[in-house]
């Protein structure tokens, strides 16, 4: 297996930027998941680096190798696609088995091959179907085996899960991480999947306007956000961010201060902030007029059977709570938001996060 460098890569298609000088390195055999919304350019980079487009500027490196102008098949990579991309006409077996035949593995080798991907991913009963026999959870396994059995330098997927309904997913989720565990390979996954992301990869890259947001792992993401778009982006429900402004005890919130320790505070007038965000579950409710909690009135109420979420309304906007199963309230009815301020971040006037949260050490995370 292998790295894999973007080195300034732009791609326009005319007068569109799709690309904006993306600079990204995956260490060998690290599982990274490119994520963002539509539209971000995350499959287009996925498409460079797999020669199905061309940069239109930049280059692109596995290994020590420059690819940037090699033809797909000198590459030495494997795509997994959305839509399986199956020969209908072949059996298992032949799909499978067909990147070896083009390559003129002798057939004994070839056999071998198939019959050992096959049972890694627990479908050597099916080698004699057709696709049109097989569930679509078989046949994303099938379209796995395909990219796996001739050991490439590094292994893209492109939202292979998203034609797959809820239950599957979750199962296919497990098979993937397992196998690119087990394989110990370098691996491009993208994603608009925010869960997929998370739960799968050693890294995740965030993507958004054809620009890199943000690439660590993924508990950094969730609780080091680099700017505002990648705090609301990455989590369900996503991070509340509400207008702050800092007065001589703490920071101003709606009509409410909270106070700050004295390090931090000067932390975010050094920094100049002008919101605060919370995640759902590091706000808790309250009851009308405690002190330090924020007064609002629930405006959505939603049990989750092993939670409740609770949408309230305060002064400065809306936010989400995360509350016991047990939670009973009216739409309408006053209820207070508490939280503490050391879990907050605290976000400047260009969108960037200018303060993190603090951990248990009292140290920023």
């Amino acid at each position: 297996m292998s790295s894999v460098l973007f080195k300034s890569v732009v791609k326009n298609f005319g007068a569109l930027n799709v690309l904006r000088s993306l600079d990204l390195a995956v260490p060998d055999h690290k599982f990274l998941a490119l994520l963002g919304p539509s539209g971000c350019g995350k499959t287009t980079a996925l498409r460079i680096l797999a020669g199905l487009d061309m940069p239109t500027t930049g280059k692109v490196f596995i290994g020590e190798r420059d690819v940037t102008r090699l033809q797909p098949r000198d590459r030495d990579i494997a795509m997994v696609f959305q839509s399986y991309a199956l020969y209908p006409q072949m059996t298992v077996a032949e799909n499978i088995g067909y990147p070896l035949w083009i390559r003129d593995t002798p057939d004994a080798e070839r056999k071998a091959k198939i019959g050992e991907v096959a049972a890694i991913l627990e479908i050597g009963h099916l080698l004699d179907r057709r696709p049109r026999q097989l569930s679509g959870g078989q046949r994303q396994r099938v379209a796995l085996a395909r990219a796996i059995v001739r050991d490439p330098a590094a292994f893209l997927m492109d939202e292979p899960l998203s034609n797959l309904d809820a239950r599957l997913r979750l199962t296919m989720r497990g098979e993937i991480k397992r196998l690119c565990q087990r394989l110990s390979a370098t691996t491009i996954y993208v994603t608009h999947d925010q869960v997929e992301a998370l739960t799968m990869a050693d890294l995740v890259a965030v993507m958004h306007g054809g620009e890199l947001q943000q690439m660590a792992p993924p508990i950094d993401i969730y609780d080091r956000p680099a700017n505002r778009f990648v705090a609301t982006f990455v989590g369900n429900p996503p991070m509340n961010i509400l207008p702050a402004a800092l007065s001589e005890q703490g920071v101003r919130v709606g009509a409410k201060i909270v106070p700050l320790e004295r390090t931090r505070l000067t932390q975010c007038r050094l920094a100049e902030i002008v919101e605060i965000g919370l995640r759902p579950e590091d706000c808790s409710v309250a009851q009308p007029g405690e002190p330090g909690a924020l007064p609002g009135e629930i405006y959505v109420v939603e049990p989750m059977g092993n939670e409740t979420l609770v949408n309230v309304r305060l002064e400065g906007g809306n936010v989400s709570v995360r509350a016991g199963r047990d939670f009973r309230g009216a739409v309408g009815e006053s209820i207070g938001v508490a939280f503490d301020p050391a879990n907050a971040c605290f976000f400047n006037a260009a969108g960037l996060t200018a303060v993190h949260r603090v951990n248990s050490n009292g140290r920023e995370k």
